[in-house]
């Protein structure tokens, strides 16, 4: 995911979670008592992976709708285990990932061999990249975006990715919206399977503050090997809270290099675009480059 701790791709709508409140899972970690999520890329990519399918059919069908010229060199900021990169990559598009964890790119370099595939990996900060070539398109999906918790950071990640993009590119910028209504004490769980390992997984809302914009999450996981063996990991990080009114704010600031060309839901449907309005809470931009 991304930031000033770490670039990875961020969180999932799962289809089993227990949608009653504003939450999902947001692959960062800033401290732990225990073995760190962040640094067990298997266990991050089992609970990522079923929305892939969704993401790219959606970000392809953007590249031909909204975005103006060819599409072929593609960034993802906050890249983590790599499922995106990997499947843009087979796909035929040039990619560079960034990540601040060593782990989930090391993850991401094996997967990319094992399947005969190539893509640039850096260790980077979202809010300083700096590359040679610009980019056709980039994308950050699922919350990764609510780890700069203070505004400069946000907009200095916005400005950055504008400088690396071409005119007529597309940023697509996934977050969750805090509905004005929000449970401030939640808990969601759910499961994912694979090769005989099981995850559980716990998100629990441990502070909620809407006075600094911040709330702070817990992540809790079981997982199961088909052998006997349980490892458990545990980790907390603050996220920025943003409601529907406070993203459209930070957007304005950055018109200068973005426009809005769609607003859509983490349902990934390119012919149903959302109001952006407080009924906003899966939150999907397409920004397109001046």
């Amino acid at each position: 995911m991304v930031l000033v701790g770490s670039v990875v791709s961020p969180v999932i709508k799962f289809g089993n979670a227990v949608q009653l409140c504003h939450l999902h899972l947001f692959p960062f970690h800033l401290s732990s008592d225990m073995s760190s999520w962040y640094d067990h890329p298997q266990y991050f990519d089992m609970v990522f992976r079923d929305e892939t399918a969704a993401e790219v059919r959606f970000f392809e069908q953007a590249f031909s709708r909204l975005g103006n010229g060819k599409f072929r060199r593609l960034l993802e900021p906050g890249c983590g285990s790599g499922r995106l990169v990997a499947e843009m990559a087979a796909k035929g598009y040039e990619l560079s990932g960034v990540d601040l964890s060593q782990p989930m790119l090391d993850y991401l370099d094996r997967r990319l061999r094992r399947r005969g595939l190539s893509a640039e990996l850096y260790c980077k900060d979202m809010t300083s990249m700096q590359f040679e070539q610009v980019f056709d398109a980039a994308f950050c999906t699922f919350n990764t975006f609510r780890h700069l918790t203070d505004e400069e950071s946000a907009l200095k990640h916005l400005r950055n990715v504008a400088s690396l993009l071409r005119p007529g590119g597309l940023y697509i910028l996934g977050l969750h919206l805090i509905p004005l209504d929000a449970d401030p004490e939640c808990t969601e769980r759910w499961k994912a399977k694979h090769g005989g390992t099981t995850v559980h997984v716990t998100l629990k809302v441990i502070d909620f503050d809407r006075k600094t914009r911040r709330e702070m999450l817990r992540v809790s996981v079981k997982a199961e090997k088909k052998s006997g063996k349980v490892e458990r990991i545990r980790s907390e990080f603050p996220l920025r809270i943003y409601t529907p009114a406070q993203a459209k704010k930070l957007l304005t600031k950055v018109r200068d290099f973005f426009e809005i060309a769609g607003v859509y839901d983490f349902d990934y449907d390119i012919d149903e675009e959302r109001e952006f309005d407080n009924d906003l809470t899966d939150a999907l931009f397409v920004l397109k480059r001046r």
